[in-house]
């Protein structure tokens, strides 16, 4: 996978030789992705805090996402993003972190920067439009870029670029939350622990 020189610590070494331990990695893809679910399980599965990215933003702006869009545009809202993640990163001592990102925010350039200066791992979970769209049908969660099929694959194909520079790729496409998981943690030689303690 892509990625910036310097940005991430050598994933072909053991975990214990790593110049700098892990300690955050943020999932990032599409809407329907499975970002926050799958989010949600590694967190468990390591014994890291997690946090959704979206929840931190409408804590901030004490508006829901939708609410955001309608009243401050898009471009209202990347503003938030980009600085809910700012907070994030700053306090990002301490407890190591899992977090899920919106669905946008890692196709933006300066979100990605931001990662990159981090030295935070990133992992796109991806599928494929038509299982995105199928998720996305049957999800409660109100997606504000979610128009019509045609718009939603363009979409789709307008940041798959940028997500394919995360550090790895995952493929969900009819697979368990669990077996991701494990993949995650596989890859990336992360020490399987709940609270601190082996599983």
């Amino acid at each position: 996978m892509k990625g910036m020189p310097g940005s991430r610590p050598d994933l072909g070494a053991p975990a214990s030789e790593r110049m700098t331990p892990v300690r955050a990695v943020f999932l990032v893809g599409f809407m329907g992705a499975g970002k926050t679910s799958v989010g949600r399980a590694l967190s468990r599965h390591l014994g890291w805090r997690f946090e959704d990215l979206d929840d931190r933003i409408q804590a901030r702006e004490g508006r829901t996402v939708s609410e955001i869009f309608q009243q401050s545009g898009e471009s209202g809202f990347r503003q938030a993003e980009r600085a809910a993640l700012a907070e994030l990163l700053e306090q990002q001592i301490g407890a190591p972190l899992v977090a899920a990102l919106g669905g946008g925010a890692y196709a933006q350039e300066e979100i990605a920067a931001l990662l990159a200066k981090s030295g935070a791992l990133t992992v796109f979970l991806d599928a494929s439009p038509d299982e995105l769209w199928r998720r996305c049908g049957t999800d409660v969660v109100e997606r504000p870029l979610r128009r019509d099929e045609t718009e939603f694959r363009r979409l789709y194909g307008v940041r798959r670029p940028r997500y394919l520079q995360a550090t790895i790729k995952v493929e969900t496409s009819g697979r368990a939350v669990a077996e991701i998981v494990h993949e995650i943690a596989s890859v990336l030689k992360l020490d399987h622990r709940v609270s601190g303690q082996e599983k």
